[in-house]
Order: structure tokens, then C-alpha cells, then sequence
């Protein structure tokens, strides 16, 4: 990276997103007199009888877990979208009135699920070993092969949200999944830019970026022989994560046997104990999968190249968190530190130590 851009306030394209980044390094001299939140500090046990999401109890909805001893999922008690409705979709025509053209709706069909990571209520995915983390992967497969198969829905998200400062209602660690039967917005984009790209170059965006990646060599925080994890040329979240497949793969079924699913669960666990370590905080965030639509044209599923996010909050320490507000909201994303100053800091964490550990203790 050109060492100009580390003092002086510039923006980046996000190609991915087709969107700039406003980045302004020499702010984090500034001192901090805003927000600061506490630091999760709360010691969970490895059962907790309140829990809606622990083995052999209630949930919310009145249905009653079994007692797994794995991964466990079920179908949201409190779906934000319905598997059955009446359709709808505002009338648009040349000769409509503003009224159908200025406030339209469509009506959305789908089904939400929950997958509990582990029977333990006191395990994150940073506490969990190679093994154990493959499992859910595993289930993750199961359920985008089994909602391709059985349902009309064109798109699946799958995303954790992790921490209470992230919307979590629950500590025991899980993940959602949406079937939808439109394709959202944020992997609607993505995808629009990697169609145009493909066909502008005749090659994938994201291997060509990747290869980038490992050609300079400044971003990158984590990698094995199955995948690649950068702080983004232009990532907006202070530790903000890309991580993408080394091989161009188009959804998480071709990640086949069982030395590929465990080099994908061991780049989740190397981030997932980076971001614990780096404030020694159980270290929130929202991460989720990107990958080809259930259901999509020959040219979107040749476009599209399996990856996923890590979206942390955390900014400056374990008690201060970057909002989205102001300029961000009104004008367009805005960062401080750059991401090869995230990178470095990531770089740093060992997790040899706390994995040898959980391994052992698995």
C-alpha cells in the first residue's frame, strides 16, 4: 500500500459492493469522550435451566428441545417471514398512478431456522475445537441442500449474530437461517458487481482479488490451504473480516469431504480467538455466508464465488464501539484505522495455545 494513504484522508471502492469507503487514519488521535460499554464479563454455566435453547428444555413458543448431544435445529418460533400467505404485489403499469409507483410492496413467503452450535450453553464458536465447529458446518450444508431440494425459495442467510451489543437475545451460542423467496438486497448487490465484472474481464472478482491478496501481503490475518481471511481493502467495521475460498466454489455444498470442512471450521475458529484475544472480551459481531442462490440463472451461479463476513463492532478497547451514525448514515461509510492497521493488529494473536487447548480438552 502506497504509505501516503496510512496520514491522509481518502476513500476506497468496494468492487464487491459497488460502494466507497471514506477512511480518515489521523482521527484516531483524537481523544474519546463518547459511549463506552461494559465489557461481557458474565461467566455462564454449561447448562442453564431458563435457557430456551439448552437440551431438554422449553422454548418461548411452548415446543420442548430434545436432549441433543450435537448441533440442533428447528424452525424459528418467531419467523420474520411465513411459509404460507396470500400473495400480494402493488399493480405497476405505464399508465399507474403515483400512489402504486411511489409506495409499492410485494409480499415475501419463506422459512426462518435456528441451529444451536452445541449443547453447551457456555461455548462459542471461539471455545469449540476443529471438530466440533465441522459439525456445524456439516448441519449448515444439510439444511441449504435439504431447503434446495424441498422448498421454492430462491435465496438462504445464513448469519450469527454474537453479543447483546449485536441484538442477541440469547448467550447460547446459535446461528439463524432465512430462505427467502426473493434475493436480499446486500447479496443482490454482490452479485449485480460480480455479473458485471465477470463479464467486463472474463474472470472471477473475487480470485482476482484474492490473488492480490496474497501477492502484497498487508492484509491478511488468517489463511490455510482451503481459505483466506483479509481485513478488506475496503472494510468498514474498525476489525471488519473478508473471508473468502481459495477455491471458486459457488455454494457451501462443494465444500466436500471431511479435510475441506475441517479447513473451513479451523479459519472460523482462528478468527473467532483472534477477536476474543485482541480485548480479552467475549468479542461481538455479525457474521454470515454469502454464497449462489438456491435457485438462480446459469449466469449468477458462474458469477459467484463463496465468502463470508465478519462484522465487529469493537473499536478502539473492549468498552468502545463504532456506531453507525451521522455522516455514515447520511453521506456514506466512514472508518478510522485503516485495514492494514487492523490487519496488524489481528496478525499478531497467536491462537496455537488456546487451540492446543480446546483440542485437548475436547
Amino acid at each position: 500500500m502506497n504509505p501516503v494513504l496510512d496520514d491522509i484522508s481518502h476513500r476506497r471502492y468496494n468492487p464487491l459492493r459497488g460502494n466507497w469507503i471514506l477512511v480518515s487514519p489521523h482521527r484516531t488521535k483524537r481523544p474519546w469522550q463518547g459511549q463506552e460499554e461494559g465489557p461481557s464479563k458474565n461467566t455462564l454455566p454449561e447448562y442453564d435451566p431458563k435457557c430456551y435453547l439448552c437440551p431438554r428444555n422449553k422454548r418461548s413458543g411452548g415446543a420442548q428441545n430434545p436432549d441433543y448431544q450435537e448441533t440442533y435445529i428447528f424452525v424459528n418460533d418467531f419467523s420474520a417471514v411465513k411459509e404460507d400467505q396470500v400473495d400480494y404485489e402493488t399493480e405497476t403499469t405505464a399508465t399507474a398512478d403515483k400512489s402504486s409507483l411511489l409506495m409499492r410492496a410485494e409480499g415475501v413467503k419463506g422459512k426462518c431456522f435456528v441451529v444451536c452450535f452445541s449443547p453447551a450453553h457456555n461455548k462459542t464458536l471461539a471455545d469449540m475445537s476443529i471438530k466440533e465447529i465441522s459439525l456445524v458446518v456439516e448441519t449448515w450444508k444439510n439444511l441449504y441442500k435439504d431447503v434446495q431440494q424441498n422448498t421454492p425459495f430462491r435465496y438462504i442467510q445464513i448469519f450469527e449474530n454474537k453479543g447483546e451489543s449485536m441484538g442477541c437475545s440469547n448467550p447460547h451460542a446459535h446461528c439463524q437461517a432465512w430462505t427467502t423467496s426473493h434475493l436480499p438486497e446486500e447479496p443482490a448487490a454482490e452479485l449485480k458487481n460480480m455479473i458485471e465484472y465477470r463479464k467486463k474481464n472474463n474472470s472471477c472478482l473475487l480470485c482476482d482479488y484474492l490473488a492480490l491478496e496474497l501477492e502484497k501481503k498487508e492484509r491478511i490475518i488468517a489463511e490455510n490451504d482451503g481459505w483466506l481471511a483479509v481485513c478488506p481493502w475496503w472494510a468498514f467495521w474498525p476489525f471488519e473480516t473478508l473471508v473468502i475460498s481459495k477455491k471458486c466454489i459457488k455454494n457451501i455444498l462443494e465444500i466436500e469431504g471431511e479435510r475441506d470442512v475441517d479447513l473451513f471450521a479451523e479459519i472460523i475458529s482462528t478468527i473467532t480467538i483472534k477477536y476474543d484475544n485482541l480485548f480479552e472480551t467475549k468479542f461481538p459481531y455479525s457474521m454470515g455466508i454469502h454464497q449462489a442462490p438456491l435457485r438462480g440463472t446459469d449466469e449468477e451461479h458462474a458469477a459467484n464465488h463463496v465468502h463470508f463476513h465478519f462484522l465487529p463492532p469493537l473499536l478502539r478497547s473492549a468498552t468502545v464501539k463504532k456506531f453507525q451514525v451521522g455522516y455514515e448514515l447520511l453521506a456514506e461509510p466512514q472508518r478510522d484505522i485503516t485495514p492494514e492497521q487492523a490487519a496488524r493488529r489481528l496478525q499478531a494473536l497467536s491462537t496455537e495455545l488456546y487451540r492446543n487447548k480446546l483440542e485437548g480438552s475436547a
